[in-house]
């Protein structure tokens, strides 16, 4: 189950890592458990936080990987085809 809100790390000082971990089981908690709805909302509204931390942390490598990469960058929809 996940932590109780006393003991998690804010969302801004987590890793992709940590934060995507604490998600999967966010998911595992809200799929598997009959949990009191206030509970429920309470690991939904962390596991939206974790999705836009992680969302920014990916946009901010992939823009990294650009900059250093500069145009040869190739989409993946253009690798696709």
């Amino acid at each position: 189950m996940a932590k109780t809100k006393s003991t998690q790390k804010p969302v801004e000082e987590l890793s992709y890592e940590e934060a995507l971990a604490e998600l999967e089981g966010i998911v595992e908690s809200l799929e598997g458990e009959q949990s009191p709805l206030e509970d429920s909302m309470k690991l939904f509204e962390r596991g939206q936080a974790l999705v836009t931390h992680c969302g920014a942390l990916l946009e901010s490598a992939q823009l990294k990987v650009q900059k250093l990469l500069g145009e040869s960058v190739i989409p993946f929809e253009e690798e696709s085809e």
